[in-house]
This record gives C-alpha cells, structure tokens and sequence, in this order.
C-alpha cells in the first residue's frame, strides 16, 4: 500500500491540501487532480474568487461538504455548487469558467470539500464541452456495518450513481463512526482511500487527515475508522500517462503547447457576466 501524504498550497483566498498529483503516483484510476479545500472560514464579505480560467482534456467535480461555490462557464451555465450534490464539467476540447463566492457571501460562511480532476479516455479528450448538475437528492446512500456511503460516481453495493462517467471509475463519500469498518473487493483496477477528518487504520498503518492510502493495482481495500472518520474512496480503470500542466491534461506536448497559445490568444470562449480572467503562468 502506498501512503501519499497531502501538500498545502496557497490559493490566496484559502489553503488547500494537494494529493493529486503527487511525485510518487500521478493518478489514481481516472484521478488526476486531488484538492481537500478547507475546512475554511470566512468573515463577512470574503471567500473564494477563483476568476475565469481555461480547461482541456477533463472532466471536474467541487465535492461539498459545507459551503456552497458558485460556478459560471463559457456554455453560459451558472449554478451553484452546494453540499452534496454534484457539477459535473467535461473540457474536453475547452471550456472557461470562474467558481466564486456563493449566495452566503455577505453573511460569515464557511467552505469545505474536494475538487476532482478525471483525465478523459484519449479517445474522448476532443469531445464537445458539457455541463451537468445533480442534486444532493439524485445521489444514492446506503448504510453498511454502521458506515454511511453516498455513492457520486459509479456503482458501490447494487447502488448505482446518475452520475455521468467517461471510464470506469469509483468515486464514494463514506462516514465511519469509531470503530466501524469498511472492505470494497478488487472492483476496480486502482483504488484509494483518502482520509478527510478522523483517524483509521489500513493494513497496520494509522492514517490522520491528509493521507491517501492507494491499495496494490487490481486489489481491494479494507479501512477500519479508529475515531469517527469521513472518507473518501477513488479509482476507476488506468488511462496511462497524462501530461498536466496548470489547468490543462493532455497526452501529448503537442495539444498543450496549443491550449497554452489559444489562451494567450483569446481562443477560448469567455463566461458571461464574468470578465475578468487568469493569465496564462509564466
């Protein structure tokens, strides 16, 4: 079992807790990007101004557990992403959008939950972008051993997420009071579980906040919650190697030098209402 230990970076506004990708594995299944935002407060008038920013080759997800992001994109959706439901961005061939501070701007709020990356098949890296939402309520849940699991992505127990996938893949929210225990068989090529709060234990090795544990390829994984815990379980079947660099995944140099000019050449859409934008990085 490998052990990756997250990296704080600075996003100005707040901290984050980077997994993915790290130096010692650069995905997991389709998992390409790793972010545990939060938790963060925010006194009244502040929090999280993400301004317009390009994308290609992905697809994103803004997991929640509290707070609420509003998000905007150059297809002209603007929907807030609020705890427990899900916004599911495909790029594929580009997308622009901004995630900003939601409706609970002016009051004291809060923030916290993970931002997902999954790299496209390269068969699908040059789809036409999309934007879904799903409601908190689409997603199902089921209780097992004493162990609450919300299903996002994919299939877990005869649950089946509405969520829409690219590639097999697993994606599960898991709440384990002390004590309880959870084992997923081999169901999927790659697995890992990622410690959000809490403590638990994985073949010997106690795991704090901040730590993904990622199970040996096509092999299952089995955590026990030493205090009360929430988990997140990922994977799905691997895509290879990816190049990432900034906002943009791709298999090949080539298509990112491309996405790199069509941003400082003005290429990509813009997001309605929102004019402000990031540079590319030097």
């Amino acid at each position: 079992m490998l052990l990756i230990a997250a990296k704080p970076r600075d996003l100005g506004e707040l901290t984050v807790r980077r997994v993915l990708p790290s130096t010692r594995q650069q995905m997991v299944g389709p998992f390409i990007f790793f972010d545990h935002m939060g938790p963060a407060e925010f006194p009244p008038g502040k929090g999280i101004q993400v301004r317009p920013h390009p994308h290609i080759g992905l697809a994103t997800i803004t997991y929640l557990f509290e707070g609420q992001i509003m998000h905007r994109d150059s297809l002209g959706f603007a929907q807030a992403i609020e705890a427990g439901a899900v916004n599911l961005m495909t790029a594929g061939r580009g997308i622009v959008h901004s995630e900003r501070a939601g409706d609970d701007y002016l009051q004291h709020s809060k923030l916290h939950g993970i931002q997902s990356w999954m790299a496209l098949p390269e068969a699908l890296a040059e789809i036409d972008p999309e934007f879904l939402h799903y409601p908190a309520t689409a997603l199902p849940e089921l209780s097992l051993h004493g162990v609450t699991i919300r299903v996002i992505i994919g299939e877990a127990h005869g649950y089946q997420s509405p969520v829409k996938t690219y590639s097999p893949m697993l994606y599960l929210e898991c709440q384990m009071p002390a004590g309880t225990s959870l084992t997923l068989p081999a169901c999927q090529e790659q697995l890992a579980a990622y410690v959000v709060s809490g403590e638990i234990e994985a073949e010997g090795n106690k795991l704090a906040a901040g730590v993904l544990a990622v199970a040996a390829n096509n092999a299952g994984i089995s955590v026990t919650a030493v205090s009360n815990s929430r988990v997140m379980i990922l994977g799905g079947t691997s895509l290879g190697k990816r190049y990432i660099w900034w906002n943009f995944v791709t298999h090949n140099q080539e298509r990112m030098e491309q996405a790199k000019r069509d941003w400082l050449e003005g290429r990509f859409g813009k997001v309605p209402g929102d004019d402000e934008f990031i540079p590319l990085p030097d």
